[in-house]
């Protein structure tokens, strides 16, 4: 497995989500190229940053660059699309709006330009339109390309773990549907040195007592998607064989 592509949303999901993915695969010599379909522009920004909400979608962009830098990561694309937020009318162009399969389109020409042997994106199961519609793209654009990757996963968080932080155990990925868990502890103070690289965002771990911290940020789990997963023993690797 020599080149892992990671498809997410919006800066910083690719360090508040999936930055243990992409330290352990940098870790174990595997390339790793990040498309993120919008900048972010409609985050909220964090308190004291001095930032203007103008200039938040240029902030969080190099953020994101900086960041996947610090993971191990080699490239970033950036897709195109609006930043959708939480809540009311998505506006024209935002990410939420596109057609899935325009949205599919522009992931399965990175797919055919980089060639990865491992596909992951964010399950989307946390509730976010943003990165339920880009779920959905990157898994269409798995099946429409002309390059197929040896693996897909989608990361999650099973709802054991968001079921601690946020009170509410219907949110998150039903835990029987988890097929692989990776130990990402190893990677720990790199991606705590790349998570400081959005300093426009308030990471949610903050938040966190130690213990719930450390079930977020010590554990990887993903779906399998391709091959497709037939049960027997949960995955713990994602990268060997």
């Amino acid at each position: 497995m020599n080149k892992l592509l990671v498809v997410v949303a919006h800066p910083d999901d690719e360090t508040f989500g999936l930055g243990s993915v992409i330290a352990h695969a940098a870790s174990h010599g595997v390339e790793v190229a990040v498309a993120c379909a919008t900048r972010g522009e409609l985050g909220e920004v964090a308190p004291g940053s001095g930032i203007e909400r103008a200039e938040l979608g240029d902030v969080r962009e190099a953020e994101l660059r900086a960041a996947v830098h610090e993971l191990g990561g080699s490239r970033v694309e950036m897709l195109g699309w609006l930043d959708s937020g939480v809540d009311g009318e998505p506006a024209p162009g935002s990410l939420t709006s596109a057609p899935v399969h325009e949205v599919a389109a522009a992931v399965a020409r990175v797919l055919e330009r980089e060639r990865p042997d491992v596909v992951v994106t964010a399950d989307g199961s946390d509730g976010h339109r943003d990165h339920r519609a880009i779920a959905a793209a990157t898994l269409r654009a798995v099946k429409d390309a002309a390059w197929q990757p040896a693996r897909v996963y989608l990361w999650c968080m099973p709802r054991s773990v968001l079921g601690r932080f946020v009170g509410d155990d219907t949110i998150g990925t039903p835990d029987e549907l988890v097929t692989t868990v990776v130990d990402v502890s190893p990677y720990l103070e790199r991606r705590w040195r790349a998570i400081r690289k959005h300093a426009s965002q308030v990471p949610p771990f903050d938040a966190m007592p130690p213990d719930v911290q450390h079930a977020f940020l010590g554990t990887d789990h993903f779906i399998r998607i391709e091959p497709e997963w037939t049960g027997g023993p949960l995955e713990h690797e994602l990268f060997a064989g």
